[in-house]
């Protein structure tokens, strides 16, 4: 029986936030070219990208404090927040330009305006919190933070956390009024909308093995789990932008790019409000400091989230562990991605980590009562009873080849074939909020030479496109207004 094959020139693996991303950005800037999407699951953003996943942030370093690290000799380093800010203004200008151009609806549908917050108390994190003031205050894409002591102002700002808190212990914040709750979820969907209409989304297809053809095309097995039926994908270019299931394609592709690399998965639990009058008396996204030990994607934060104008409230995360690498995985998924070309540098990362292993030990022994402690050092008159446990989605933590034989990488890495066919994303935090700049770097490794002739276009995208916002502004000044009206930000007040 002949097999059905689907001719594209381009196959997006996954509808996730990279793949709509991505399948936008060629369908502006190249609109005759054909490009299909296969998801293994019946929805769009059914993981990582769901904003009950931990997906909902926003990631603009405005106020993780892990992207401001203390140095040697007692300073901030600042070198990360202005990079990973940058990159969410690079995000912000294109879905500003896709709100202008008819790509997305109401704003208001994916991004809301949510103050971002950093929290301390004790000596040694007000003084902290002063030093990371100073420095980041200095920059254009950090002003207009605010450094706060006084215990009134923090319980005007910050009621449920002020309530029953003794502030004989010196507390601080820094607060970033014009900071933004993204569902990246929704904006998913909207992007993958644009992306079907002139492609095929096909939901329920399970992307099996990728094999590259003599002449540097690929074919992609393909199965309809709802039918059973065996399909075929002709690609000329391939992106495997499948979350945690990205690793296992990459591997069967063969290239020579993704050897090497293995994956750590981490799975996180979140406290969910059932209490709305709590709910209504927070409004800001307020992040702590990780523990010792602790891996940077596990700092506490006391969280509203904006969910079909709906406000709600989270706290956590805390740590799990399971072998799936995806939340609807299975449990061979660490084992199977054991290959002989990554297992030093998985075992290497497994003898350096032992912080970690102590942490995720810790974590998984903790009781309710442990939880609810926690949380309440963001709020002190915390009730278990006004919460709900939730399993967020599973994170596959880059683990790197190295000369010392690996590293545990907490970021997102671009791995492309040399001649540009095929290209994935592992990784995670900041992920979905630096998707556009993510997705810009696929472009620019596996389509070089069209990437110079795209850049009017892209200019006309992304204003700042080529240039640092922190060295410049004015023209910062000029992009933060665009994006600020487009985005129906500067019109609106915080939930």
């Amino acid at each position: 029986m002949s097999q059905t094959v689907i001719k594209t020139d381009v196959a997006l693996i996954g509808a996730g936030i990279m793949s709509a991303t991505l399948g936008a950005l060629i369908r502006r800037l190249e609109p005759t070219w054909s490009v299909s999407v296969f998801e293994r699951l019946d929805a769009a953003a059914a993981e990582s990208s769901d904003p009950w996943n931990n997906a909902g942030t926003g990631h603009s370093a405005l106020c993780e404090l892990n992207y401001t690290p203390k140095t040697a000799d007692g300073d901030v380093d600042i070198t990360k927040a202005l990079n990973i800010n940058e990159q969410f203004q690079v995000s912000r200008q294109f879905w500003a330009h896709a709100v202008d151009n008819g790509i997305l609806g109401d704003p208001s549908e994916f991004i809301n305006p949510i103050p971002h917050v950093s929290f301390t108390h004790g000596a040694d994190g007000v003084e902290y919190l002063r030093k990371r003031y100073d420095r980041l205050s200095a920059s254009p894409l950090f002003e207009g933070m605010e450094y706060i002591t006084d215990p009134g102002e923090f319980a005007d700002r910050l009621p449920l956390m002020a309530a029953g808190r003794d502030f004989s212990d010196p507390v601080a914040l820094n607060w970033f009024t014009d900071g933004t709750d993204v569902d990246f979820g929704a904006l998913t969907q909207q992007l993958l909308n644009y992306v079907g209409q002139s492609g095929d989304v096909y939901f329920g297809h399970s992307v099996t093995n990728l094999t590259k053809q003599s002449d540097g095309s690929w074919r992609a097995k393909v199965t309809n789990r709802r039918t059973g039926e065996k399909l075929t994908i002709a690609a000329k270019f391939v992106f495997v932008g499948a979350g945690g299931g990205a690793l296992h394609l990459l591997q069967k592709s063969g290239i020579a790019e993704a050897k090497g690399f293995g994956g750590f998965p981490v799975s996180g639990e979140f406290l969910r409000c059932t209490n709305p009058e709590l709910i209504e008396q927070h409004a800001a996204k307020v992040y702590g400091q990780a523990a010792v030990g602790a891996p940077p994607m596990s700092v506490p934060h006391l969280d509203t989230r904006v969910i079909n104008h709906k406000q709600g409230l989270l706290f956590g995360p805390y740590a799990g562990w399971s072998p799936k690498f995806l939340k609807s995985g299975s449990i061979t998924d660490l084992p199977f991605s054991v290959k002989p070309n990554n297992l030093i540098p998985l075992l290497s990362v497994g003898v350096k980590e032992m912080s970690l292993t102590k942490y995720l030990l810790g974590e998984l022994a903790a009781s309710r009562a442990d939880q609810i402690s926690t949380l309440a050092d963001f709020m002190p008159r915390a009730d278990g009873d006004d919460w709900e446990m939730i399993t967020a989605g599973q994170r596959v933590q880059v683990i790197r080849k190295t000369a010392g034989g690996g590293s545990l990488e907490f970021g997102t890495a671009v791995i492309a074939a040399a001649d540009g066919s095929i290209a994935g994303l592992l990784g995670a935090s900041p992920g979905a909020s630096t998707a556009v700049p993510a997705m810009l770097s696929v472009l620019e490794q596996c389509f070089p030479q069209q990437y110079q002739a795209w850049t009017p276009k892209l200019t006309e995208m992304i204003p700042s496109f080529g240039q640092k916002l922190a060295d410049n502004r004015d023209l910062f000044g000029q992009v933060w207004e665009w994006t600020s009206g487009s985005l129906r930000l500067s019109a609106r007040h915080a939930v």
